[in-house]
């Protein structure tokens, strides 16, 4: 099975994720600015393609190419893995699976979380400033709950939560097209 891992990443949380994939995989890596100059016929041979995007605001950074490319793509195994700072399995992460894809792309698209960080060193500068504006916003919120105090305590400066064992069911997923084969 000929596999290609698609990614975006701004402070090296998301590569770090693509990398573990396409060398667990056995797979092509490519970032998407790469990706966008292909042509069509680049991606025909491909039986599994999956898109890794960091998080912004609720949404995967540069999805929508992946997911125009993705309606053309349908007889492929198709994955999106989205890397935020928050832990799996907290609420906003929660939320961000149920609304991240249409009723319509959850047909052929299987979407994941994978827990990274923030690495203020590497950040842009509006990100760098859109997050601490948003971290001081919540630590003033007077009704936040503890586990609320301590992500925006978290969020404050730079952190690592990746862990190669994310990447588990999205292998599981990408590999399922194999034994069906």
């Amino acid at each position: 099975m000929k596999t290609l891992i698609i990614y975006t990443s701004q402070t090296g949380f998301t590569k770090k994720y693509a990398e573990w994939l396409a060398e667990r995989m056995s797979g092509d890596l490519l970032d998407v600015k790469d990706a966008q100059k292909k042509s069509d016929d680049y991606f025909a041979d491909y039986d599994a393609i999956c898109y890794g995007g960091w998080l912004m605001a609720g949404s995967i950074v540069k999805a929508k190419w992946f997911l125009g490319k993705a309606a053309t793509w349908k007889d492929k195994k198709l994955a999106i893995f989205g890397v935020g700072g928050s832990p799996n399995g907290s609420p906003d992460v929660d939320v961000f699976l149920q609304k991240a894809l249409t009723e319509e792309e959850k047909k052929y698209v299987k979407l994941f979380y994978c827990q990274g960080g923030f690495n203020y060193e590497k950040m842009n500068t509006p990100s760098k400033l859109a997050i601490k504006m948003f971290v001081s916003a919540l630590k003033k919120k007077k009704d936040a709950t503890e586990e609320e105090k301590l992500a925006f305590e978290k969020m404050s400066s730079s952190y690592d939560l990746s862990d190669v064992k994310l990447i588990e069911p999205i292998v599981e997923y990408l590999e399922e097209k194999r034994l069906e084969a």
